[in-house]
């Protein structure tokens, strides 16, 4: 394989706001490591998110996690050589879907967790959907491998943060005041001694940047994105 472009393959459509970021930022960066014309080699399945959203409140993650395996090996079919999920949540089911394919996943959490670490910070907020905040598989993650501290916003402010996401961000909708409750839920973590703050939803992004913010604010979208390029070019 030496110095040829990989190519990465992107399970999209959760929503298909979000993925349409991961679009834009991998050929951008893409172009900003190579120059000229250059732009990303990639596949893109993209999947209908009512039915994934269905499946995630109905907590019936055994179909939704056969829809994930089986969107990765159609992208492993197609010549992807790394598997990109676009969405925090969905990592809930990574496990199943590194065992459906033979080429490498890049997660989401070990892009952002790395770059949080090479700024040397420990205690760190997570926003995210309920499943991101309430369960394990991403808190474990970030603790376990790479050490740090991981705090979340209280249950009123968790559901608050959760229903923005799909009633609004999910949607394309932007909301002024969704975006201050945002923050103040934010400023309120950062009293509690949260150094940065983790938007660990791919649609965040699109209400909350680091202007907005006292605090770093880390990116999953635009992390994971740029380690998939990483990966890609080599």
């Amino acid at each position: 394989m030496n110095h040829t472009v990989k190519t990465i393959g992107l399970i999209g459509g959760m929503s298909w706001e979000s993925s349409m970021l991961y679009y834009q930022i991998i050929n951008e960066t893409v172009k900003a490591r190579k120059g000229g014309h250059h732009s990303a080699k990639c596949l893109l399945y993209s999947v209908d998110f009512q039915e994934i959203k269905d499946l995630q409140h109905q907590g019936n993650w055994d179909e939704a996690a056969r829809i994930m395996a089986e969107s990765a090996q159609k992208l492993e079919a197609g010549g992807a050589d790394v598997i990109v999920i676009c969405t925090n949540t969905m990592h809930k089911l990574a496990p199943e879907v590194m065992n459906a394919i033979s080429v490498p996943l890049l997660h989401i959490a070990d892009a952002t967790a790395r770059r949080i670490a090479d700024d040397q910070l420990k205690k760190v907020a997570l926003l995210g959907t309920a499943f991101t905040m309430e369960q394990p598989f991403y808190k474990d993650r970030l603790t376990g491998k790479f050490g740090l501290e991981v705090v979340v916003p209280e249950a009123a402010d968790r559901a608050a943060v959760h229903d923005i996401i799909y009633h609004e961000l999910c949607l394309g909708i932007i909301n002024e005041r969704s975006k201050k409750k945002y923050l103040d839920i934010i400023d309120g973590l950062a009293r509690k001694g949260a150094e940065a703050v983790i938007l660990g939803c791919t649609e965040i992004a699109m209400l909350i940047s680091q202007e907005d913010c006292d605090i770093p604010v880390y990116d999953t979208t635009r992390l994971h994105a740029e380690a998939a390029v990483e990966f890609a070019l080599g």
